[in-house]
C-alpha cells in the first residue's frame, strides 16, 4: 500500500539580529525544499532573529520585527502549499517565550512554545524566556494586527500541542526538550504521533556530535517514528559556533545527514520515507505500551484538508548515506564567519614556532581549504565574500596556499632570547602555508622600557640566569610581553587585520590584547591532536619539529645558544597534568579536596598520596592567583567544556583566598590517613611473612 512522505529540515548560517537576512535565508531554504518535492519544511530556533540576540530579546524592537519577518514569509508565494515552521520569539500575557510557529498557505496551524530551557554551560534562557508550564493544554493566541490582516484570524492555538494533517500527525520539540530525561516525543510518540521534529540552536563541542546523533537514533529506536532534526550553523556574533548536521531518522536509523562543518549559508537536507514502516515497526515493539485514546486532554490543531503523503514519489529518494562527522573544523568556519561579517581584510598572528602559535596559524589555513572547497564546488555566496575581503572583485582563490598569502600575516618577534631552532621553526611553517611573514627584532623597544625601569626604580633588573632575583625576572618578562600588543596594534589599525590571540603563557593586557582567540577553550592535548591531523591531512611536514620540541616562550637569556626556560618547568607540572586537572575542576565540579581524592586513584602508579597533594595544592594556588586574569581575556572559540573563558562559561570569583586554608587541611588529613594505611599494610604483610617463615620452619 505505502504512504510516501518528503520532509526537508535544514541549517541555516543565521545572524543575530540581521532580520533582512535571515529572512532571505529563510526563505531560499524553503523554495529548496519545496524543488525536491517536500511538503513539509522545519527550520532551526529562533531562526527569524538569530539565536544569540542574548539581552536584545529583552527589547520590544526584537519581537516587532520578527512579526515583520513572519509577515512577509506569509505573504510570499514561496511559502504556498508547504507546510513551514519557523522559530521566533513571541510574547504571550506579559510573558516571553521561545517558540515554534507552523503555519500553511497564509494561516497560522499553531504556536507551541518551548517547555524545557537551555540553561546550563553557554545557555542563559531563562534569563529572557518562561518554560511553558501547561502540559497538554492549549489557549488562544490573540495575533498582531499585521498578521490578522494576511491570515484572517484573529486568534491561533498557543501551546504544548501536536498538529494533525489528512494522513499523519506531526508533534515538537525544542532543542534541550531532546536531551531532557522526560523528552516529549516519549509520551506523543505513545499517542500515536508518527513525525517528530526538533529545531535546535546546538553548538559545536569537542566529541559532541556524536552524542546527538545517538539521542537521535535512541529516540526513534525505543519509540518508533521518524525524527527530522534542524540546526543553526555557523558564527551569529559569539563565541560558539553552531555546527548544522541536520538529520532526518526512522526506527532507530540515520537516512540523511548535512555536513558538521561547511561554508554553506543554507542546507537543506530531504529523505522520502514510508509511513507504514513506522506503523509496522510500532506495531511489532510497542504494542504493549501504546496508549489507546489520546493523552491530549484539548483538541488537535488541524489542516485536514492538506495531506503530506504522495503517490508519485520515486521510492530512489528514500535514503541518503549520512556525511562523516568530521572532528577539529569548527574553528576554522568560525573564524571565516568572523572574517567576511566583521569587514576586515585578513588576520595576524605572532608566529613563535611553538604549538599554540601554530595551532592558530593551522586553523587559518585550514579556513582557507575549506573557502577554496567552496568556490570550486560552485558556492558563489563564498566567492562574493571572499572577493569582498581582499578588495579585488574579479578575483578568484586557485588554492589555499595563494589565499592565505592574501589574508593571512604573520610575524616572528625576535629578541636576544629567541632561538635559532623556533625562528626556523616558525618560517617553515609559514612558507608551507604561504602566509606574508616577516621578522621583527623588538631588541630596540625592549631596551627602551628597561630604560624607563631603570630611570624610575634606579636599578637595572637582570634574568635569574645572569644574577637576578625571580621579582626583577618577573618585571622583565612583563615588560618584554607588553611590547607585543603595542606591535600589533599599530599594524592592525593600518592595515585592517583582525589580530589573533594565542593562549599559553597568559600574559594580562598581551594575551587578551588581540581581538578573538580560536584556541582559547582547547586543551594543549587537543591542540597537539589537531596538529597531528593538520600533518596527515595538509601534508604540513614542519609541524613534527614543533610537536617534538620542548614548549617554552623564551623569555630567558639562552644558554650556549639552547633554550634554557621551558613552560611546564615554570609551571611546575606537565600540560598533561594541567590538562586532567583542568578537567577535573571544570568539567566534574572538583574542589581541592574531591580532586585530590580523585588523583590519589588516578596517579596511583606515578606518584604517592603526598606527591599528589603537592600538585593539586599548587594548581589551585596558581589557578587562585591568576584567576583575575579572565576577567580581560580575548573572546574566544568555545571548543570544549573544558573552556576557562570567565565571560560567560566558567563564572567564578576572581578574587580568591589563595590559602585554602579548610581545604588543604582536609588534603593533609588525608594524606596522614593514606600514610598510616600504607605503613600498617606493610607491618601486616611483614608479620604475615614471617607468620609463613615460621610455618615453613615447622
Amino acid at each position: 500500500m505505502g504512504r510516501k512522505v518528503t520532509l526537508a529540515t535544514c541549517s541555516l548560517n543565521q545572524w543575530a539580529l540581521d532580520f533582512d537576512g535571515n529572512f532571505e535565508r529563510i526563505l531560499k531554504s524553503i523554495d529548496v525544499s519545496k524543488s525536491r518535492g517536500a511538503k513539509y519544511r522545519l527550520g532551526p530556533e529562533l531562526e527569524i532573529c538569530g539565536y544569540g540576540c542574548g539581552d536584545h530579546f529583552y527589547e520590544s524592537d526584537t519581537l516587532l520585527h520578527s512579526f515583520q519577518v513572519l509577515k512577509k514569509l506569509l505573504e510570499s508565494p514561496s511559502t504556498q502549499d508547504i507546510i513551514c515552521d519557523v522559530g521566533m520569539p513571541i510574547m504571550h500575557h506579559n510573558v516571553r517565550y521561545n517558540c515554534r510557529v507552523l503555519f500553511l498557505n497564509r494561516k497560522i496551524l499553531l504556536i507551541r512554545p518551548k517547555m524545557m530551557m537551555a540553561n546550563h554551560g553557554n545557555y542563559r534562557e531563562l534569563r529572557w524566556f518562561s518554560p511553558w508550564k501547561k502540559l497538554r493544554q492549549v489557549e488562544e493566541y490573540f495575533l498582531p494586527r499585521m498578521l490578522q490582516e494576511v491570515t484572517g484570524q484573529d486568534t491561533v492555538p498557543f501551546g504544548d500541542c501536536v498538529l494533525s494533517t489528512k494522513d499523519t500527525c506531526i508533534g515538537s520539540e525544542i532543542c534541550a526538550e531532546l536531551w531532557s530525561p522526560r523528552s516529549p516525543h516519549v509520551d506523543m510518540s505513545l499517542d500515536g504521533v508518527e513525525i517528530i521534529t526538533n529545531s535546535s540552536a546546538s553548538h559545536h563541542e569537542l566529541r559532541k556530535a556524536d552524542a546527538r546523533v545517538n539521542l537521535i537514533m535512541s529516540a526513534t529506536h525505543k519509540c518508533g517514528g521518524i525524527y527530522l532534526y534542524a540546526n543553526q550553523k555557523g558564527c551569529d556574533g559569539d563565541r560558539l559556533y553552531y555546527d548544522g548536521c541536520a538529520m532526518l531518522a526512522v526506527n532507530g536509523d540515520i537516512v540523511a545527514r548535512g555536513a558538521q562543518f561547511s561554508l554553506d549559508d543554507v542546507e537543506v537536507v530531504t529523505a522520502t520515507f514510508d509511513l507504514e514502516d513506522v506503523r509496522s515497526y510500532r506495531g511489532e515493539t510497542c504494542q504493549p505500551h501504546l496508549v489507546s485514546s489520546s493523552i491530549l486532554s484539548d483538541p488537535l490543531p488541524t489542516c485536514l484538508w492538506f495531506g503530506l503523503c504522495s503517490v508519485d514519489i520515486d521510492i530512489g529518494k528514500t535514503c541518503f548515506k549520512p556525511d562523516e562527522l568530521s572532528n577539529g573544523l569548527g574553528p576554522a568556519c568560525w573564524l571565516w564567519d568572523y572574517l567576511r561579517r566583521s569587514g576586515q581584510a585578513g588576520f595576524l598572528v605572532p608566529l613563535s614556532g611553538g604549538v599554540d602559535s601554530s595551532s592558530t596559524a593551522c586553523i587559518v589555513y585550514s579556513m582557507c581549504v575549506l573557502v577554496c572547497r567552496a568556490v570550486q564546488d560552485g558556492n558563489n555566496q563564498v566567492l562574493e565574500d571572499v572577493r569582498r575581503v581582499v578588495c579585488d572583485p574579479s578575483y578568484r582563490p586557485q588554492e589555499p596556499r595563494e589565499l592565505c598569502g592574501r589574508v593571512f600575516t604573520t610575524c616572528y618577534m625576535d629578541s636576544e632570547n629567541s632561538s635559532e631552532d623556533t625562528h626556523n621553526r616558525a618560517k617553515e611553517l609559514a612558507n608551507q602555508i604561504g602566509s606574508t611573514h616577516m621578522t621583527i627584532n623588538i631588541e630596540l623597544a625592549v631596551k627602551g622600557m628597561l630604560g624607563i625601569f631603570s630611570l624610575v626604580t634606579g636599578k637595572l633588573p637582570s634574568f635569574r640566569a645572569n644574577g637576578g632575583r625571580l621579582v626583577l625576572q618577573m618585571a622583565i618578562i612583563s615588560f618584554f610581553i607588553l611590547h607585543y600588543p603595542l606591535l600589533l596594534a599599530v599594524y592592525s589599525y593600518t592595515d585592517r587585520v583582525c589580530v589573533l590571540s594565542l593562549t599559553g603563557y597568559f600574559t594580562k593586557y598581551d594575551c587578551s590584547s588581540a581581538d578573538i582567540n580560536p584556541i582559547g577553550g582547547i586543551s594543549k592535548t587537543d591542540l597537539k591532536s589537531f596538529l597531528h591531523y593538520c600533518v596527515d591531512h595538509f601534508q604540513l611536514h614542519s609541524l613534527r619539529g614543533i610537536l617534538a620540541a620542548p614548549p617554552t616562550a623564551e623569555l630567558e637569556p639562552l644558554m650556549e645558544g639552547q633554550v634554557s626556560q621551558t613552560d611546564e618547568t615554570d609551571m611546575g607540572m606537565t600540560y598533561a597534568e594541567l590538562s586532567v586537572m583542568g578537567r577535573l575542576r571544570k568539567i566534574s565540579k572538583c574542589g581541592p579536596y574531591s580532586m585530590f581524592c580523585k588523583l590519589i586513584h588516578t596517579w596511583r602508579e606515578t606518584l604517592s598520596p603526598t606527591q599528589v597533594a603537592v600538585t593539586v595544592k599548587h594548581f589551585f594556588r596558581r589557578y587562585s592567583v591568576n584567576r583575575h586574569k579572565m576577567t580581560t581575556i580575548t573572546p574566544s572559540y568555545h571548543a570544549e567544556s573544558y573552556s576557562p573563558d570567565d565571560n560567560r562559561f566558567d563564572l567564578r570569583p576572581f578574587l580568591y583566598n589563595t590559602r585554602w586554608s579548610l581545604q588543604f587541611r582536609c588534603i593533609d588529613d588525608e594524606v596522614g590517613w593514606n600514610s598510616m594505611g600504607t605503613e600498617l599494610f606493610l607491618l601486616l604483610f611483614m608479620a604475615q611473612c614471617l607468620n609463613m617463615r615460621c610455618f615453613m620452619r615447622f
